[in-house]
């Protein structure tokens, strides 16, 4: 019985096919760009939601501020608040509620991400200045 000899004792190796490269390749050119588009999409996602949480925390703080003065008086007004390093355009925008004798205050607040312009309002009732308190049918 001969005794055939092993590879690597005649210096054979064993090495991916052209084939196997090539479809490797082709592989990640698939893979590649679609993982980098996901990570761009997060990203983006995660700014807007930042974005979109400081953008309410001024609507909120300029509602606060316009009460506190009472500057509801004005039927509408708009202003720049800083945030950071970043700079919140906003509109106070009052109109007269329907079922009440009330008034509703609304401010919007805009900032961009990536170029595309997005807004954020805040809406609260308010007693009309000069008036008393609304009556709510209830015995003090």
């Amino acid at each position: 019985m001969g005794r055939r000899p092993s590879r690597i004792a005649t210096g054979s190796r064993r090495a991916f096919t052209l084939v196997e490269v090539l479809a490797a390749l082709l592989m990640m050119a698939i893979v590649i760009p679609v993982t980098m588009e996901g990570l761009s999409v997060s990203s983006r996602v995660g700014v807007l939601g930042q974005r979109k949480a400081v953008a309410m925390r001024v609507a909120e703080r300029m509602i606060e501020e316009i009460i506190a003065e009472a500057q509801t008086q004005q039927g509408s007004s708009s202003g720049t608040a800083l945030e950071g390093d970043m700079a919140y355009p906003w509109t106070m925008r009052l109109e007269n509620w329907p079922e009440d004798a009330m008034q509703q205050l609304t401010v919007t607040v805009q900032f961009t991400v990536q170029g595309n312009l997005y807004d954020v309002s805040a809406t609260t009732l308010i007693t009309p200045a000069g008036s008393t308190a609304v009556d709510t049918g209830l015995a003090p």
